[in-house]
């Protein structure tokens, strides 16, 4: 605000002191008791003077920070601080969009702590704050100031996942899985004729000894080389469906239990992790137009990241559907994290798929509570989630490995990590 708005002292103040002086003044002449019209004089000359004096409206700001979590106990924590030039303000808070709550605070940058509980990993609203100056007197309520957020965004858990499936063609030259090519490392290849480049330390003797075909032939000892793989995470944030059928379509968080993001972020980050523990590189892309990509890359600070862009991960907008598949490297293991109600996820798997790359189905739809259904809506979910099945057999007929989340994802994809192809 650069400016202050000059105005008349017109409010309750004014209000409750010309009432109150008009019915002392009323009630002296009827019960002739002069003292009591002398008691209503005081209230009016005061009443008279904040009509006639001007003064300046007091604005006060808001500002909202986050407080560092010191425990993990699921609460978001934020501060909440209103400076001004007014007596008090009247602070409303709205708590995780649920609980809304109406303050007086004074306005010397005291903090008041708003704490919620996160019901969901992802971008949260934590708090949302207003606030209006109050005059002592009250005589005199500021316009409210607009409305600010504090947004949170709230990491997932992880799954412990002892390995996952690898792709054919490994490409990396270093690494901690058994490569198919030349190199160094690995397991044993064969026994080959000396030919400049090779190193000597490399010379088999015995082997020499015993198969040389001519005096000075020096046969040497091959291996395979550890290659490193790349994995790439490709997340379809179209649905966000929850446990609870009933609250679909209503975006009611609070009564929905476990959401399909809600798991699809949690295997993200335990795909992630486990790829980067041994060595791996990951990607990461958002399966929306516009939608948040990192890169390719290996180790801790890019870990860091990748979680980081999963956090902040939240459900599409209606017009965001993606245009084009994102780019990805030769020889990647691309997992395909959706629900696959919608028909784009499944149609981009088999795309990369059909371009040689070995591609994992995620199916993150939670454990579906059908309570409080109507019989119409018991068989339209009868209908999509068949629908829903001749997808995912078409994914399977299409060589495309499908496990479901909410399952025993890390026998499967352990299962499906000892059947390479």
């Amino acid at each position: 605000m650069t400016g202050r708005d000059t105005r008349s002292r017109w409010g309750p103040g004014f209000a409750f002191g010309f009432l109150g002086a008009v019915a002392l003044a009323v009630a002296g002449l009827l019960f002739s008791r002069p003292d009591i019209v002398a008691m209503g004089l005081p209230l009016a000359m005061l009443t008279a003077v904040s009509v006639f004096r001007r003064v300046d409206s007091a604005p006060v700001d808001v500002a909202l920070s986050a407080v560092p979590a010191t425990d993990d106990d699921g609460m978001l924590r934020t501060e909440v601080r209103i400076t001004g030039e007014a007596d008090f303000a009247q602070l409303v808070l709205v708590q995780s969009e649920r609980r809304t709550r109406r303050l007086l605070v004074p306005t010397n940058g005291s903090p008041v702590r708003a704490s919620s509980r996160a019901l969901h990993s992802g971008p949260v609203v934590a708090v949302k704050a207003s606030a209006r100056g109050i005059s002592t007197d009250a005589t005199m309520l500021d316009a409210s100031t607009p409305v600010i957020e504090a947004v949170r965004n709230v990491a997932p858990g992880a799954t412990s996942l002892p390995r996952l499936p690898l792709s054919p063609r490994l490409t990396g030259m270093h690494g901690t899985h058994e490569g198919r090519r030349l190199g160094q490392g690995g397991d044993f290849r064969d026994i080959h004729q000396f030919v400049p480049g090779d190193e000597l330390r490399r010379v088999d003797w015995r082997a020499t000894a015993r198969m040389a075909r001519r005096p000075g032939d020096l046969l040497v000892r091959r291996t395979n080389t550890l290659s490193d793989a790349t994995m790439v995470i490709a997340m379809d944030t179209a649905d966000d469906l929850g446990e609870v059928v009933a609250t679909w379509g209503r975006g009611d968080l609070e009564r929905s239990g476990v959401t399909s993001l809600d798991l699809s972020r949690e295997a993200a980050r335990s795909i992630a992790e486990a790829a980067i523990g041994t060595g791996d590189r990951v990607a990461l892309h958002v399966l929306t137009h516009g939608g948040r990509s990192v890169r390719s890359g290996a180790g801790s600070r890019h870990l860091a990241r990748v979680e980081a862009a999963i956090a902040a991960t939240g459900q599409a907008a209606e017009d965001a559907r993606f245009r084009r598949p994102p780019p990805v490297p030769h020889g990647s293991v691309i997992f395909v994290l959706s629900t696959f109600f919608d028909g784009a996820a499944s149609d981009v798997a088999l795309m990369w798929r059909a371009s040689g790359h070995r591609v994992v189905a995620v199916d993150v739809l939670p454990v579906l509570d059908e309570r409080r259904l109507s019989t119409e809506q018991r068989i339209a979910l009868r209908t999509v989630l068949a629908e829903r099945e001749d997808v995912l057999h078409d994914l399977r007929a299409s060589d495309v490995d499908v496990v479901r989340w909410n399952g025993a994802p890390e026998a499967d994809l352990t299962a499906m990590a000892m059947a390479r192809r």
